[in-house]
């Protein structure tokens, strides 16, 4: 199916029309201002977020590409990873960026631990890195564009890494040993400390996935909560990601990148020195670099402070425990080991959680599917407050609904025991054919079921690899 055509535009629209247009527009999104969104946007309050909206837009228009043009930025970036690596016990010696957010974080750790070892383990030629299966894919993404291998580690018994398969895993060509903090999947924070001793005694890196963590287990840390290090603290951690827009509550997309020390950065930049137009160089991923997200990242720790995000996390966390009281007090569900902070995700073996998903879609929320095992994801934050009750009533309502017999769900079950049984002997690839016959629009926030069901079902396979490309097609070229 061809995208309609859109024309350039002959003439400027007029202010009004453009927010009419976009207004319109935004009623098919989730009201992530009530509270409706368990994922994707962070939101400290509209005091907070005026302050930082006013510093980011003093900047909306520089590019700190060359700093020699807006030494400002380079100030308020450098004093950025200051305040950065002393919330995460790092001393003078780390050095570190701003980046658009914590998948370029995650290639940078990587970019950087491959280039320290063609200096310093030359013999290696075919790196790899030893990472458990919960760990962002990110990784994968950067693994890829890296030419790095890895090696994925299957996670205990608790679901968190298991130090002990780590260790077993890392070989001769092993360059770095990654764990986070928490995992996303589950909220589970890994054996950081016996994960760093691992990276230690093989004289290799050990990179601290705390992208979606990083700016809430400080402050749930000094509240009183059992939380054990995961920082610069520890001997061993050489880098450490964290995003200032989730858990900092800055705007998109600013995370931060941490080493050690100067040295190991210097792998991180790229240089080229050959070109006409002069030298060139580059701390990260990016040439332009958003002046605005560097201030903006700047703006949120500054307008915050150490007693708001206490404040923040302080109510985050009552209102997990709200939800996860709520949640153990609904028979047929089940979270998924014992959280650390304010991310859960549950399982049922009694009813099918993706026919939840879809209950609680038609009432407006909206929150990740995950498979292996089938589970619902929720990041709580801050806004979550104004919504908990609303959510736990519909949440206890969705349960008795998704329970009930119909025939939608009963043709979707058998659609998903079908592609079981047919993934077992139809020649890779075929199901992926079949289901190219597919129409209509490709986002949908009901009846998704049986799709959830069939990707579980093909995880893993080109079939479903097929199937995820032609829906990011669509969905990408979506009017």
């Amino acid at each position: 199916m061809s995208r309609p055509k859109i024309q350039f535009p002959s003439t400027a629209s007029t202010r009004e029309e453009m927010i009419d247009y976009i207004s319109k527009k935004k009623l098919k999104d989730v009201d992530w201002k009530k509270g409706k969104a368990f994922c994707l946007v962070y939101h400290p309050g509209e005091e907070r977020a005026a302050m930082i909206k006013e510093i980011y837009n003093l900047y909306f228009s520089d590019n700190a590409l060359n700093p020699t043009a807006t030494p400002s930025l380079a100030e308020l970036e450098a004093e950025t990873v200051s305040m950065c690596a002393d919330l995460f016990n790092g001393d003078e010696n780390v050095r570190g960026n701003i980046t658009t957010g914590g998948t370029e974080s995650i290639l940078m750790a990587v970019k950087t631990a491959r280039d320290w070892a063609k200096k310093h383990k030359p013999h290696i030629t075919k790196p790899n890195i030893v990472l458990p299966v919960s760990a962002h894919p990110a990784f994968m993404k950067a693994f890829h564009y890296f030419n790095v291998d890895f090696i994925p580690v299957e996670l205990g018994s608790d679901y968190r890494a298991n130090p002990i398969a780590m260790r077993a895993a890392v070989n001769k060509d092993t360059i770095m040993i990654v764990g986070s903090a928490p995992s996303y999947p589950h909220g589970l924070l890994d054996p950081i400390a016996d994960i760093a001793a691992i990276a230690r005694d093989k004289n290799i890196f050990c990179h601290v996935d705390a992208c979606i963590g990083g700016f809430m287990l400080p402050f749930v840390k000094k509240l009183g909560y059992p939380i054990p290090d995961f920082d610069f603290s520890i001997d061993g951690v050489t880098s450490i990601s964290a995003d200032i827009h989730k858990y900092g509550y800055s705007s998109k997309g600013s995370s931060v990148i941490l080493y050690k020390n100067a040295e190991i950065r210097k792998f991180q930049f790229s240089l080229y020195t050959k070109w006409n137009g002069g030298v060139y160089g580059s701390p990260t991923m990016t040439g332009t670099r958003p002046g605005g997200s560097i201030a903006g990242a700047w703006a949120a720790l500054k307008a915050i402070g150490m007693d708001g995000y206490l404040e923040m996390a302080k109510t985050t966390m009552e209102v997990t425990k709200k939800i996860k009281t709520a949640i153990d007090g609904i028979k047929e569900l089940e979270i998924i080991g014992h959280p650390d902070m304010s991310i859960l995700a549950f399982k049922s073996d009694k009813i099918d959680v993706f026919k939840l998903a879809d209950e609680l879609n038609k009432k407006g929320w909206h929150f990740e599917r995950q498979q292996l095992p089938p589970t619902l994801h929720f990041t709580i934050n801050y806004i979550h407050r104004l919504a908990a009750d609303e959510f736990i009533n519909d949440l206890k309502e969705c349960v008795e609904s998704a329970k009930k017999f119909n025939l939608g769900s009963f043709a979707a079950s058998l659609q998903v025991g079908a592609v079981k049984g047919l993934s077992k002997i139809l020649p890779s690839g075929t199901i992926a054919k079949l289901q190219k016959g597919g129409t209509g629009s490709p986002i949908k926030k009901e009846n998704t079921a049986a799709m959830y069901g069939m990707m579980g079902a093909l995880s893993g396979t080109d079939d479903l690899e097929t199937i995820v490309l032609d829906f990011l097609d669509k969905v990408n070229s979506v009017h």
